[in-house]
């Protein structure tokens, strides 16, 4: 029993350094990334590559005075970073990130999937958890007894209820064709060829949920609840130091669990049609894969933000009612009648 335990809290332990780690270093790509898309160095002076800014970035954070207004609301307006933080960090751990298949530590064994939290019902989790992100937005604004806040705030939990709706039929279409709520079967599913991968047979799903999750991270062209040219900064304008670090380090480690559902969900996950290595080997190698596409869509994250403007509010909503909500539901009709019909 003890050493099961151990190897529960190696995983969880992996699981939150892995986490924590990848805003570091995706400060750095935004930084880099932005400079290149606009012909510019970005930062080039501390450390190697200015590997190091984003270290620097989070020791100036940390001294940074802790200034709390007079007219806050100060339970929930220091509850609001927390929330933000906890859901961020918790939603990763039911992702499988690779293949522990005949690999044992400490005498026990890690099963066929690598995940900190191995859950039955993981995508059901995910879905749960995962939208208590928004009372998180939403408390910062009410409680911070600004109207810019509260627009920030109020603009948050109308996007997630557009874009959850749409978000989740995707989500129903391959759970429809899997059978399972559990993310390694989704993954098995997958596994053996290209065209088992979901994003082949379910294309209009994969693109409806990669642009829902865009909004659901609320990164351009969807950020209307910061939007710094209208609301200043949304809703944390109000909020400095490390309050202010939580809800920015948040904010990344939901595009890291994002785009790792991304790729759990539709891209097959750590499998590569073709490819089988077992041991300790074919876990470095699947761990290896799970983080290459990954990365593509995190750059794709940074790609996106800084070459497409920013949408109106009502150009946000219509897209989302009018336009992912009816593909994301023929998504889900084209899944059922396939599966009826013996094509999937």
């Amino acid at each position: 029993m003890w050493a099961e335990l151990a190897v529960t809290a190696i995983k969880l332990v992996v699981a939150a350094v892995a986490l924590l780690s990848s805003v570091v270093l995706m400060v750095w790509v935004e930084r880099r990334g932005a400079a290149f898309i606009q012909d510019r160095l970005g930062p080039n002076r501390v450390g190697p590559l200015g590997l190091l800014q984003p270290v620097i970035d989070a020791i100036k954070l940390f001294f940074k005075e802790d200034v709390t207004p007079a007219s806050v609301n100060r339970g929930l307006y220091f509850l609001a970073p927390m929330i933000s933080m906890f859901v961020a960090l918790v939603t990763f751990i039911v992702i499988p990130f690779g293949s522990g298949r005949d690999v044992q530590l400490f005498g026990v064994p890690f099963g066929d999937f690598m995940v900190a939290s191995d859950l039955g019902v993981g995508v059901l989790f995910l879905l749960a958890i995962g939208s208590l992100g928004v009372y998180g937005i939403v408390l910062a604004g009410w409680s911070s007894n600004n109207k810019y806040s509260l627009l920030g705030g109020l603009r948050s939990s109308a996007q997630l209820i557009s874009y959850e709706l749409s978000m989740t039929l995707a989500v129903l279409g391959v759970l429809l064709a899997t059978g399972s709520l559990h993310l390694g079967d989704v993954v098995s599913h997958q596994a053996g060829a290209l065209w088992r991968w979901n994003a082949v047979p379910q294309v209009i799903g994969f693109v409806t949920f990669v642009i829902a999750v865009f909004a659901e991270t609320n990164r351009l062209p969807f950020d209307l609840a910061e939007a710094e040219t209208e609301l200043v900064a949304g809703y944390h304008v109000e909020y400095s130091s490390m309050k202010f670090a939580a809800f920015f380090m948040s904010e990344y480690m939901n595009m890291v669990t994002a785009a790792a559902l991304i790729v759990t969900l539709f891209l097959g996950g750590w499998t590569v049609p073709g490819l089988h290595v077992s041991g300790w080997l074919g876990l470095a190698v699947s761990v290896g894969v799970f983080l290459a596409k990954v990365g593509f869509f995190l750059w794709l994250f940074v790609w996106v933000r800084w070459s497409l403007p920013r949408f109106r509010y009502d150009q946000l909503m219509e897209l989302g009612w009018k336009g992912l909500l009816p593909l994301a539901t023929l998504n889900l009709v084209w899944v059922g009648v396939a599966m009826t019909l013996g094509w999937l």
